[in-house]
């Protein structure tokens, strides 16, 4: 397969057969040589790749939201959403701004990106939104409540810290790190504010 997404290649590798096409995920399996000589079937789970968004307002405040979906409690995240086919991890992160917030970023700067685990091709693009403003009313998907949750940074690292706030590994060690260290305390707030 090893479809181009226009920003990067899948890690499916050529040749490998779908065996099942659902709504967000895919599987792929094929067949693979082991050291020995012999031959075992491996798969991988395929979903679009995400993007999230930490937008700054102009008073210094993260635009957290609190986001509830059908299937799941209310989780205080930053603005996320998948990225759509032909759309780069920016592109999207712009859409889904606008969408989940009406909010539009002057700058968008890429903070770090990762790959859960190597079993599943799925990427996660975090980017940092800086001189955001609103623009429009929020739109969000009819299976998403949105509701505006900004933060100052202060209160960011304690929904971190205290798991309170929905993380993704990076943010918790970021954070805490951050917490015990005034140095890179001083990099992550630079990392936000420029």
């Amino acid at each position: 397969m090893n479809k181009d997404r226009g920003y990067r290649k899948s890690n499916i590798p050529k040749g490998a057969q779908r065996t099942f096409e659902g709504a967000i995920f895919d599987v792929y399996q094929w067949e693979q040589e082991l050291y020995d000589g012999s031959t075992e079937t491996f798969e991988r789970i395929v979903r679009p790749d995400t993007v999230a968004v930490f937008p700054i307002l102009e008073n210094n405040d993260i635009f957290l939201v609190k986001d509830t979906q059908p299937q799941r409690d209310t989780v205080i995240t930053a603005p996320t959403g998948r990225i759509e086919e032909g759309e780069t991890p920016e592109e999207a992160t712009r859409r889904e701004l606008l969408e989940e917030t009406g909010l539009s970023a002057n700058t968008l700067t890429l903070w770090h990106s990762y790959q859960l685990t190597s079993k599943l091709d799925w990427f996660v693009y975090v980017f940092i939104g800086r001189g955001c403003k609103k623009i429009n009313e929020p739109t969000p998907d009819a299976g998403e409540k949105i509701e505006p949750y900004p933060v100052s940074f202060d209160a960011l690292s304690e929904l971190v810290v205290s798991g309170k706030m929905r993380g993704d590994g990076f943010l918790e060690r970021i954070f805490l790190e951050a917490r015990h260290d005034q140095k890179k305390m001083d990099e992550l707030k630079a990392k936000f504010f420029g």
